[in-house]
Order: C-alpha cells, then sequence, then structure tokens
C-alpha cells in the first residue's frame, strides 16, 4: 500500500534445516550496532551492522531457545533446551577470541568455505540456573524469573542474579508459585518434552521503575502508564512500585505475579493461589504481550509510557485495554478484541500505537492510534482494525529496532530461509480506514457471503448424504456378491448357508393345520443385512392326476440381519384349505431374494434438496426388471408318508398334537355322547361301507433294500422293520415305530380315511432261472382312492431316488426268465387296453347301467397296482 511500501536490505544468510526455519525458537535482539542472532540450533551469532560482518559466532551446549541481553555489563543470557540458563561475559569472550582461544570455525555459513570468524564454545562451568525443565526466563534487575513446565502446572520461579564481575553461580532461591492450566502439558514426569508452541514471559513495570534501563531492544520488558497499572495489578503494586511478570500460556490464559508480593511470600507464607492474577483467556496459544502508545502527545511528551496493553494470540485474536472513562466519570479498564489473519508466527510491538504481525504469507502491520470513532472520545479503542500488508513472507522472528525521526520505522527480521534483513517503512502516509458507507457496503457483502456459505454448505450436506447412500449401496452390492459366489460355488455336500424344512401337524381351531418349518442358518463368515428375503415358494401337484395343473404360493419374509452363526425360523401353513382337501405332494422350495431396487434405489434417486448432474446420469430405471436377484437354497417335498398320523401308537398319556386323529367338532361330540346318530352319506363313507378297500402293493429286492439301508438295518432288526422306519423317516412318529420295531401301522390319512403300511418278507419263484429271490413287499391299503394314490406315489419316488443313488454300486442283476417276463408286460398291456375300453364306456351308458362297469374298472385298477414285477 502507498506509504508502506518497505525498503528491505538483506544483512546476512544463515544456514537453516531442509523445510526452513520452525516459528517459535529463533530470536533477533539489538545492541546498538551489533545484532544477536539465534537460529533454534546451538549457535548464537553477533552480527555488526557497521562492519556489514559476522564478528563472532558461539556454540552452546543444546539448542538456544530464548536470549536476553543485560547492557550493563553486557551480559547475554541464553536458555538452552533441557539445560538451562547460561551467563556469558560478551567482553571477555571477546578477549578470549582475540587471544586466539576460539580456534573452532564455523564454516556452515560460508559460502566459499572460508570460516567467516572463529566460534567460541561457552563452557559448561558458565550454566547460571541447570533446568531441564525451563520454558522462559526474563531478567529483571538483579533478578532471574523463570517459567518451568510441571507435569500438571507451570512454575515461575524467582532467583537472585549475579552482578557483573561476580562469579556466575546465583545467590540462591527466592520464591515461586504456581499457574493454574487448563489443559495437559507436553512434558511427562522425568521426561521433560520442549512444548509445541512456547510461552510468553515479560515484565510490566510502573513509569519511572528502574527495571527497565538495562534492557535491549527486542527485550521482553515494557512500562504502563500509572492509570492503566493500577487498574490491572492492583492497589498493592502501585504503592509497592513493584515490576509486575506477566505470563501468556499455551492454553491462552494471560496471569500476572507482583514481583515483591513472591519475593515476601517466603517471610509471610500465605496461600500461593492468591499471588496469580488471570487478566483474560484468549483460548489459543499466546504469542506475544507487549504495550503501546495509543494516544497523540505532543513533542515534548516522548517519554511518556504506553498507555495500551496488548496480547496476540497464535490463532489472530487480539486484545487491547487500556483506562478509560464511563459515563459516571469512572475510570475503568476497556477490553477490546479484534480478530487478524492467522496463523501468527511471530509478532512485535512499535511506536506509533503499531503491532507488526507474521504470517505464513506476509508481514502485516495494524495502527491501534488510528481509525478511532469520533463518539469514542479519548482513550477509546478502535472498533475496527485493518491490517496492511508489507509485502514480506514467512518471518519467523521480528524486533523493531529503533524508530525514524522522521516518522518511520526500522524491523530486524530473520526469514524462514535463514536470511537475516532489515525492513525500513515510512509511515508518514495515512493508514486507509473504512468510511461509514464503505462499513456498510462490507457488511451487505459479508452477508451475502455467508448466504452463499448457507447455500454451498447446504448443497455439500445434500452431496454428501447422497455419496454415503452411494457407499453404503456400494458396500451392500459388494456383500451380496459375496454371498452369491459362496453360494453358487458350494453345490455340492454343506452349504455355508443353507435352509431346511421339516414338516409337522399343528392344532388349530377348528381344525387341524400342517405346517412347515423353514430353518436358515449362516454358518458363514458373512452377514445377510438390508435387501436379502427368504422366500418360500409352495407348489402342489397331485399325486392322483399328475397331469393337472398346480397352484403355487410364495411366502416372502425378510431377513431383518442374519449374521455368522445366526439362524432364523419361518414357520408357514400348508393346508388343508377351506374345502378340507390337502392336494399332496407339496414341493417346499426355499431362495435367497436380493431386492437391488431396496437397496441402490435409494442412492440412484435425485436429492430432495436439489438436482445434481451426476445423479441424472444414472436413473433408477438402470436396475433389471426382475429388480434383484434370486439364489436358490433347498427343495423339499412334503407327501403322504410324511403327514400321515398314528393315533394308536401313542398312549392316552403321552400322545402329541402330532399323533392324534382329525379334530370333531365340540357340537359333534356332545351328539355323539347321547346315542347312536345316522351315518353320513357321502361318496366317501358309502365307499369305505360297501366298497372293499383299494390295495396297492410294490416288490423289491431284499439284496437292494439290504445295500441302501446300510447301518440303518441293525442287528436284530428284520429287513420288514428296517424297510418301515426308513419310509416314516421324516414323519414325526418315527421314533414309536422304531422303539416298537413294527413292520405294520395303520395310520390316517389327512383327509380322516385310514391307511395301512404293511411290510412283508416273500418270495418270489418264477422269475429268476437261478432259483427262488428273497423281496420284500410294500402294501398300501386304504378305502380312499385319493390317500392310496398319494401315499403309492411317495413310496414310488423313495425307490427311485434309492435306485439312482445305488445304481452305479450295485452288481449286475441276475438272469431272469424272459419269457416270463413279457408275460406279464402282455398282461398289462391288456389290463391298460380294457381300462380305456372302459372309460369310453362309462361316457356312453346311463347311470343304471354304468354301475358293473365301475365296479370291473376298480378291479382293473387294483391289478395295475399289484403287478407282478420286481424291483432290483
Amino acid at each position: 500500500m502507498a506509504g508502506f511500501e518497505p525498503r528491505v536490505e538483506y544483512l546476512e544468510s544463515f544456514r537453516c534445516p531442509l523445510g526452513g526455519l520452525a516459528a517459535g525458537k529463533p530470536r533477533v535482539l539489538c545492541h546498538g550496532a551489533e545484532i544477536f542472532v539465534s537460529t533454534g540450533s546451538e549457535l548464537v551469532y553477533v552480527y555488526d551492522q557497521e562492519g556489514r560482518l559476522l564478528t563472532a559466532v558461539y556454540r552452546f551446549p543444546g539448542q538456544v531457545w530464548h536470549l536476553e541481553l543485560r547492557a550493563l555489563g553486557r551480559l547475554l543470557y541464553v536458555l538452552c533446551a533441557q539445560k538451562g540458563i547460561y551467563c556469558l561475559s560478551l567482553d571477555q569472550a571477546s578477549r578470549s577470541v582475540n587471544r586466539g582461544d576460539g580456534d573452532d570455525r564455523d564454516s556452515e555459513d560460508s559460502e566459499d568455505g572460508e570460516p567467516p570468524c572463529a566460534v567460541i564454545p561457552v563452557h559448561p562451568d558458565a550454566c547460571l540456573l541447570p533446568d531441564d525443565t525451563l520454558c522462559a526466563f526474563t531478567v529483571v534487575d538483579d533478578m532471574l524469573v523463570t517459567l518451568a513446565q510441571g507435569p500438571a502446572l507451570w512454575r515461575v520461579q524467582l532467583s537472585e542474579c549475579p552482578c557483573p564481575g561476580e562469579g556466575a553461580r546465583p545467590g540462591g532461591h527466592i520464591g515461586e508459585v504456581e499457574l493454574s492450566t487448563s489443559s495437559p502439558l507436553a512434558g511427562a514426569p522425568g521426561e521433560p518434552a520442549a512444548p509445541r508452541i512456547f510461552p510468553v514471559l515479560c515484565c510490566a513495570s510502573p513509569p519511572g521503575s528502574s527495571a527497565l534501563q538495562t534492557r535491549t531492544r527486542g527485550s521482553r520488558g515494557f512500562s504502563l502508564e500509572q492509570a492503566l497499572f493500577g487498574l490491572l495489578f492492583g492497589v498493592d503494586a502501585s504503592l509497592l512500585e513493584s515490576p509486575v511478570i506477566l505470563c501468556g500460556l499455551p492454553d491462552g490464559q494471560l496471569c500476572c505475579v507482583v514481583l515483591k508480593t513472591l519475593v515476601t511470600s517466603r517471610l509471610s507464607p500465605g496461600d500461593p493461589k492468591a499471588l496469580v492474577k488471570i487478566l483474560h483467556h484468549l483460548e489459543e496459544p499466546v504469542v506475544l504481550i507487549g504495550a503501546l502508545k495509543t494516544e497523540s502527545l505532543p513533542e515534548d511528551a516522548e517519554d511518556t509510557p504506553p498507555d495500551c496493553l496488548v496480547a496476540l494470540g497464535h490463532g489472530g485474536r487480539i486484545l487491547a485495554i487500556k483506562a478509560s472513562w464511563d459515563k459516571a466519570g469512572t475510570l475503568v479498564p476497556e477490553l477490546q478484541e479484534y480478530w487478524l489473519p492467522g496463523p501468527v508466527l511471530c509478532a512485535a510491538c512499535g511506536g506509533g500505537g503499531r503491532v507488526y504481525h507474521s504470517t505464513p504469507s506476509e508481514l502485516c502491520v495494524v495502527d491501534l492510534a488510528r481509525g478511532r470513532a469520533p463518539e469514542g472520545g479519548p482513550g477509546g479503542l478502535p472498533s475496527l482494525l485493518c491490517p496492511a500488508g508489507l509485502g514480506i513472507c514467512s518471518v519467523v522472528t521480528l524486533s523493531v529496532s529503533s524508530e525514524v525521526p522522521e516518522g518511520g520505522a526500522r524491523l530486524l527480521a530473520l526469514s524462514a530461509r535463514g536470511r537475516l534483513m532489515t525492513c525500513s517503512l515510512d509511515l508518514r502516509s495515512e493508514m486507509p480506514c473504512p468510511t461509514r458507507a464503505a462499513m456498510a457496503d462490507t457488511g451487505q457483502k459479508i452477508k451475502e457471503l455467508l448466504s452463499g456459505i448457507g447455500t454451498v454448505s447446504e448443497r455439500v450436506s445434500s452431496l454428501k448424504k447422497a455419496v454415503d447412500q452411494r457407499n453404503k449401496a456400494l458396500t451392500c452390492l459388494n456383500e451380496a456378491m459375496n454371498v452369491s459366489c459362496v453360494l453358487l460355488a458350494g453345490r455340492e455336500g454343506a452349504r455355508p448357508i443353507s435352509c431346511t424344512t421339516t414338516a409337522a401337524w399343528s392344532r388349530l381351531q377348528p381344525q387341524d393345520v400342517l405346517t412347515a418349518t423353514c430353518r436358515l442358518e449362516n454358518n458363514s463368515g458373512l452377514s445377510l443385512d438390508r435387501g436379502w428375503a427368504l422366500c418360500v415358494q409352495v407348489l402342489t401337484a397331485p399325486a392322483s392326476d399328475p397331469d393337472a395343473a398346480g397352484s403355487a404360493t410364495t411366502y416372502t419374509v425378510p431377513v431383518d440381519r442374519l449374521g455368522p452363526g445366526d439362524r432364523r425360523e419361518v414357520t408357514l401353513p400348508l393346508g388343508p384349505g377351506e374345502d378340507g382337501a390337502l392336494d399332496l405332494p407339496l414341493t417346499v422350495s426355499c431362495a435367497l431374494h436380493y431386492s437391488l431396487r431396496e437397496v441402490v434405489g435409494g442412492a440412484l434417486a435425485p436429492s430432495e434438496s436439489f438436482t445434481d448432474p451426476s445423479l441424472d446420469e444414472c436413473p433408477s430405471d438402470v436396475l433389471p426388471e426382475q429388480d434383484g436377484i434370486c439364489l436358490p437354497l433347498s427343495e423339499h417335498t412334503v407327501d403322504m408318508l410324511q403327514c400321515l398320523r398314528f393315533p394308536g401308537l401313542a398312549t392316552p398319556h403321552t400322545q402329541a398334537p402330532g399323533l392324534l386323529g382329525p379334530v370333531s367338532d365340540s357340537v359333534d361330540t356332545f351328539l355323539g355322547s347321547l346315542g347312536p346318530r345316522s351315518e353320513p352319506a357321502g361318496p366317501a363313507s358309502l365307499r369305505a361301507k360297501f366298497l372293499p378297500p383299494s390295495v396297492a402293493t410294490i416288490k423289491v429286492s431284499a439284496e437292494l433294500l439290504r445295500a441302501a439301508l446300510g447301518d440303518s438295518h441293525a442287528a436284530g432288526t428284520s429287513l420288514g422293520c428296517a424297510t418301515l422306519q426308513w419310509l416314516l423317516a421324516e414323519n414325526t412318529a418315527l421314533d414309536v415305530v422304531r422303539a416298537r420295531r413294527l413292520s405294520s401301522v395303520q395310520g390316517v390319512a389327512p383327509d380322516g380315511t385310514d391307511l395301512h403300511l404293511t411290510i412283508r418278507e416273500v418270495t418270489v419263484t418264477h422269475l429268476c432261472t437261478a432259483g427262488p429271490m428273497q423281496t420284500v413287499e410294500i402294501q398300501v391299503e386304504s378305502s380312499s382312492l385319493s390317500s392310496l394314490c398319494s401315499a403309492h406315489h411317495a413310496v414310488i419316488g423313495r425307490l427311485q431316488r434309492m435306485v439312482v443313488e445305488h445304481a452305479a454300486q450295485s452288481s449286475s442283476p441276475p438272469d431272469l426268465r424272459v419269457q416270463y417276463l413279457r408275460q406279464i408286460h402282455i398282461n398289462h398291456e391288456t389290463l391298460l387296453q380294457e381300462v380305456r375300453a372302459l372309460r369310453d364306456r362309462l361316457c356312453t351308458e346311463d347311470e343304471a347301467s354304468s354301475c358293473g362297469t365301475a365296479e370291473r374298472l376298480l378291479q382293473v385298477y387294483g391289478q395295475l397296482r399289484s403287478p407282478s414285477l420286481l424291483l432290483l
């Protein structure tokens, strides 16, 4: 900006580590023509501005954290990391260099390889105060004030400081006080560590105090006007004319301790906490505590002390405190907070109410003496600070060397690249301050920016929500893909995700209901979450009419969450229906269905608050028409043998609902108890009363059954008993049949009719040329043709599966009489022709003459159901 363009002059370059110097440790002090520079390493450089060359380099035992120079006696105090405070007499060090004691040479900063000056090693005996917990110090008169880092608290210590010409050891410990802290410190007990941001320690003195007479430019010490000094530190500090130690901690606290009360605390013990006063809390690390002159004063009042206390935080928050008059005419402290661009690397207070602060992007200056509103009156602080950039970046330490008489300023700065420079400023031009119209316009722009930020924030939130939905959908799809691969890869053997089905009768009024229980088990390492559902389809195909079209009913049960090792059971009704009929067999098919629309549909839908162009590229109609994938799990057939109930096998005390007969109505039970009733006249009852029961037989080779049953045909169990147990393996009465070793049983079909199942061993003599063959005859007998057909179909189905499973293992069949087999085939062909003829005749005859035809048709069917063939 106009008038503030600095004239920069580079004095010297110092070697710095890779990445540049870090803010906090480098220091620059100025005393006359000498500049003392520390880059944070073990070296302290002395630069002569008049000769424009390095005059000395001092090597200390550790990294240098802080410097202070006492003009009287030219004593340099240095704080070394985890070592303590060293005191170095510059006059004696110069004489030792002239005598040639400093034979070490510093070549790390020389560009041509020649050492520019001697390197003087500092002897460990120069350690004034050994303490590995010290983080900051300052020298006040003949006292040394230090700030030590404890495990949970900061500790301010006061020690005697040697006078010039005396020994390097301090006279002794005077007093100490602990400062409370609101956050844990960086160091651990027994293992002190360097804090990330160092605390600030300085001395504020009342007007006319001698504490500042020996201080150099750049040291942390200043005086304050009497009114502000009394308001801040109390009447005791003013009456005692005592310097006050100000502490700025890394947690943001701004504390003060009256020095003379700390000296006398050992003589009159009291509450130590009463010695510490918390002035303010910046809520961010304090990087600067200083004082400014903000009032316009005549030329003959140049020695007037500063009237404003300033504290600056690392994040850019600045606090200004000065004495002001309220409406009642009372002197009160006026506090004003401002916010500057951050983070602040370093800062310094200059003349004319100016504060110089450095950020990674620029070195700026703000003026607290300019821009005050007229209605603020004398003593007021500006309502707004306008930082002015100086065009210099990455300054890590700063010092105001002197004021130019014509109204300028001269700064000493060290850049992050290790370059020492002077910045000369012309401050005579007015610093531009915003007018009321500009401030109003700025306020309107800020409102517009905030509104735009709110819109962008809402859009970002919506986009984040959409991205989260898509990420969740992708995660679910990935899990679904893993489940699909597991199920499709394990077609043979035990599947990691399986579903088993069992059928059982349940007692529900007004009738018993056959139910199927499907148990879904997850033995894999995957989880079935949102989108998965268990689909169970029940398909009916009556055994009495295989050509008839069956009906299918599908049940869908959502799988809420099925983790590894979990199981879920679903019970579904199978029948009978409203007409009381139960069509057997039933096929229960179980499958896992994954809904793509449920999982992916929400992620592909546009957001509610806005329309995202990227979402328009993926409309929801990209989903397939079937809306998901289906993975078959199992297929189970429920036939007549599973549905039979055997009420005669259970004792009255142990009858289970699955073994009882059909439920009778309570009214029928009551009427039956009154006396005999008339028989029902239905076709099934008439057929059961007047016609003989229908019979179907199947003969199976005993050798085939023994091979198929294997271990189930245990010793002591006849082949007939083992065969009956094999047929009823999925019936609830299996345990009773096995316990009683039955080979014949009478059960009740779902429609209430009786069904006899008899297993006997017979000998076939006319089939094999080698002689008689041992066979097992399975006989099914029932007065209901529907029940007979269902049971016959169930037995045939089991035998077919058995033959298929053991066909490859069985030996070659025995020699058979082909002529006998041919004759049996001819007889069956004749019976089939007769069946076709009788069925055609039934279509043309009247009701009176069709009775004989129907009776003959039943006889032929009976002969077909009991063939002479043998299953080998």
